[in-house]
């Protein structure tokens, strides 16, 4: 129910001084209450809309619903997702939807404007989280926590115009809709950061998406480039923001925005775009270390020795062929200090699929001074995390099942009691709670005396795999009949031994 504060003043008052008159003497009807008024103040506003011909049902613009069967496909790749975060370790952790807005302004550059923002709720100013990230920077420092690895699942939220075809809605699920894994904590370098990794290229292996790449840079080689360059330390994020766009617009497209938008020296543009249009492995590495522009800078070769270090990692770990040392990587978000990578899917040549609109589906980095932000005394924690892109994963998915008319089973039921004949509707309900009791998933037609081809065509069609039968002649010898949908064999089995023959049948399918 909205609060009076909505309703036009004038219409509240004169609605205010009717419902809260004194009573009448004659009838000596009591004055109403508050909930009273306000139910009284809504529905005057309700009944004119209510009028309106040409209202329309819909989601609200940027979400959608999901159908049992996109639900069905959604708990697959969440699944697996989260199996893969459990076998590296990993505690799961929840945190509110929203976050005092003081606690998200200033976390993410420009960003910072796709924020939602709440009305203010109880004397505090409150908005939906972003991310996952910040959240749980929050919680680190909230509990005084120096050492965590987690995953977390959750819907984040960002005033950005959706592009539906491409799995970008104002509402999604990041693993974080956001889906995050992250490990909180001081440790070797590049340790952590090529864990990371690992569990990417697990995650996207197992959905088995077609090819992948994933692009890697370190924010500290990035900021040095732009010094070596001749950027003025006050540009850095905004120069950053602008590169960040490179996977959707052109280097001539980029280089506009910084010297016309941003007011950046169109020589020292010139000189960025010298590096962050290459890419490569460890030759780039060594190439860079030898670049006696970036060989005076502290940060790029801090940055550019841990990145060598990180690719042996890669190697050991087997995944270094998935690898892109590329410097135009940029990630725009304000809190990346060391390590950023992101995941983008190739085209499939098998099926013709372009996936290059897409943008990533994965992506991570370190962030070693946001949990500090927190912490009044401003004490450090050093975190390096991932998100998977379960929205854009789900399109990808989506779309291949239209093409290959896949069905999807939208229940797990096993197991379909039956019966051929009339007045069978107890036995049946003893029945079906003796496989409920036993932890069997059952179900039954809600009538009294449903026709047998009725039932068993209900099988065929959701794909439930046994049907036990049970009538006058099975009730007389002890048994009942159990039916192979798929191969329509049926069998007599003792009544006793019913439970332990599913069990047995289920666990070896």
């Amino acid at each position: 129910m909205p609060p009076l504060g909505l309703v036009p003043a004038r219409a509240c008052a004169a609605l205010l001084g009717q419902l809260l008159r004194p009573p009448c003497a004659a009838c000596a009807r009591p004055v109403r209450s508050h909930s009273q008024v306000a139910e009284a103040v809504l529905t005057s506003q309700v009944k004119p809309n209510q009028e309106r011909s040409n209202f329309i049902i819909k989601t609200p613009k940027g979400t959608r619903d999901l159908s049992p069967q996109q639900m069905v496909v959604r708990e697959k790749i969440l699944d697996m997702v989260i199996n893969c975060f459990k076998r590296h370790g990993a505690k799961r952790l929840d945190t509110p939807a929203f976050e005092l807005k003081e606690m998200l302004t200033e976390k993410y550059g420009e960003d910072s404007l796709l924020i939602y923002d709440l009305k203010d709720q109880g004397g505090e100013l409150l908005s939906l989280r972003y991310d996952l990230t910040v959240p749980f920077a929050r919680y680190l420092a909230m509990n005084k926590l120096k050492k965590m690895k987690r995953y977390h699942v959750g819907k984040v939220w960002r005033r950005e115009s959706p592009t539906i075809v491409q799995g970008r809605y104002r509402e999604f699920c990041q693993c974080v809709s956001d889906m995050d894994f992250d490990i909180a904590g001081q440790f070797d370098p590049m340790i952590p950061d090529a864990e990371c990794l690992k569990i990417i290229c697990e995650i996207l292996s197992g959905l088995q998406l077609g090819g992948f790449l994933i692009k890697v840079n370190d924010r500290r080689i990035i900021d040095g480039v732009f010094a070596a360059c001749g950027v003025p330390e006050n540009k850095f994020r905004a120069i950053c923001s602008s590169i960040d766009k490179l996977d959707k617009m052109s280097w001539n497209d980029v280089r506009y925005e910084m010297v016309t938008k941003k007011s950046l020296a169109p020589e020292v543009a010139d000189r960025i775009g010298e590096y962050i249009q290459r890419f490569g492995g460890v030759s780039l590495i060594e190439q860079l270390l030898q670049d006696p522009r970036l060989s005076q800078n502290k940060q790029v070769l801090e940055g550019l020795e841990d990145m060598k270090l990180l690719f042996e990692y890669l190697t050991l770990f087997g995944i270094v062929d998935k690898m892109s040392f590329d410097l135009s990587l940029a990630r725009g978000l304000d809190y990346y200090t060391g390590v950023i990578y992101e995941a983008v899917l190739q085209t499939p040549s098998q099926t013709g699929e372009d996936f290059s609109s897409m943008g990533s589906v994965a992506a991570g980095g370190r962030y070693d001074g946001l949990v500090g932000m927190f912490n009044p005394t401003g004490q450090k924690v050093p975190c390096v995390g991932l998100s998977i892109g379960v929205e854009r994963i789900f399109s990808v998915v989506e779309q291949r099942m239209k093409v290959s008319d896949e069905k999807v089973r939208t229940t797990e039921t096993q197991v379909f009691v039956a019966t051929p004949q009339k007045n069978f509707l107890q036995e049946r309900l003893k029945l079906i709670a003796e496989l409920w009791d036993a932890g069997i998933k059952a179900e039954l037609l809600y009538k009294n005396n449903p026709k047998l081809l009725t039932q068993l065509h209900y099988c065929e069609h959701t794909g439930i795999p046994l049907v036990v039968i049970i009538g006058e002649q099975e009730m007389k010898e002890g048994v009942v009949k159990l039916r192979s949908v798929a191969s329509r064999e049926e069998v007599a089995i003792k009544r006793e031994h019913l439970v332990a023959e599913l069990q047995k049948r289920l666990s070896d399918s």
